[in-house]
């Protein structure tokens, strides 16, 4: 599936799904930084020296056409999000050049501290770099200056879909290991939507970070939750770092019970370090605070 069309493969991947719901009209107001009295733990990412908050927001909800549910919210409101979220200990924020989170995002942080904050973004990539008109040096580039920062937390081959990427895919490796040499990058690593590319990704010495499906009820997920648990359990080993995303199944699992169910089982029983989850609602995040750090208590 690798020639498959950037656009159409991310399209036809979200397009019918509901995700978590927007409600009501949101009107822009004026940010307050007060921090909760409780807020999300930081864990340590595997082996790359980085402090992540346990939950992240996803940027990337019905992502196509360099859009998603959280930017078509607006970019004041976009902003008022991910304050929120920040002030809820929500720290690490997943993006993507395909969502067009960039320049949002640049925006939101004007209102946080840099150095508290993990910026997760994603390059998309082909065999043997057949898109390498613009150099990847020069997409970073682009990265860093559309997010305003100096630097990314951790930088991804955004959706691999086969193995043997480790062969085909070396002009982007070698090239995001110079950026992480010259501390442009402080991770590299891998989104995997195929098992046999995780399954590289879990042996393969370059990874530093793995973005890996996983949920109790196998929604949108690579394997069965056994098999992928062991295998992410594998790469931890390893001392990758694990980042869980379609935590509730890619919109599908979103009851109250199979929310409850989700994070129970990633934060307990799922063999990864923290998660990202496509929230689009204040209501949403706190929520999801809520559970969490109940859950962490239990």
């Amino acid at each position: 599936m690798d020639s498959i069309d950037r656009r159409k493969f991310i399209k036809t991947s979200v397009i019918g799904v509901a995700g978590l719901a927007v409600s009501g009209q949101h009107v822009f107001s004026a940010i307050t930084p007060s921090p909760t009295k409780e807020s999300i733990p930081q864990v340590l990412l595997g082996n790359t020296g980085l402090k992540i908050s346990q939950v992240g927001l996803g940027t990337g909800t019905v992502a196509y056409d360099k859009s998603s549910n959280q930017t078509r919210l607006g970019s004041g409101e976009f902003t008022r999000l991910a304050q929120h979220a920040y002030n809820n200990g929500l720290r690490y924020f997943d993006l993507a050049d395909s969502y067009g989170s960039h320049s949002f995002m640049a925006d939101a942080l004007k209102h946080m501290d840099r150095e508290k904050v993990q910026l997760c973004s994603k390059i998309w990539t082909h065999p043997n770099g057949s898109d390498k008109i613009v150099p990847v040096e020069q997409t970073l580039d682009r990265f860093r200056s559309e997010i305003d920062t100096d630097y990314i937390d951790i930088v991804l081959m955004h959706c691999l879909m086969q193995d043997k990427w480790t062969e085909n895919r070396s002009y982007y490796m070698d090239a995001l290991s110079k950026a992480k040499q010259k501390g442009i990058i402080k991770a590299i690593g891998v989104s995997c939507h195929d098992w046999s590319a995780m399954a590289e990704a879990a042996d393969s010495p370059w990874v530093d970070v793995i973005l890996a499906r996983i949920n109790p009820f196998q929604a949108n997920m690579d394997g069965t939750p056994e098999d992928v648990n062991t295998l992410l359990g594998k790469a931890k080993q390893n001392g990758k770092g694990i980042i869980g995303m379609k935590i509730f199944g890619e919109g599908k699992r979103i009851t109250d019970e199979d929310r409850e169910q989700s994070l129970e089982f990633a934060i307990k029983k799922a063999n990864i370090h923290c998660m990202t989850i496509g929230l689009e609602t204040e209501s949403q995040i706190d929520d999801l605070t809520k559970r969490v750090l109940r859950l962490n208590q239990s």
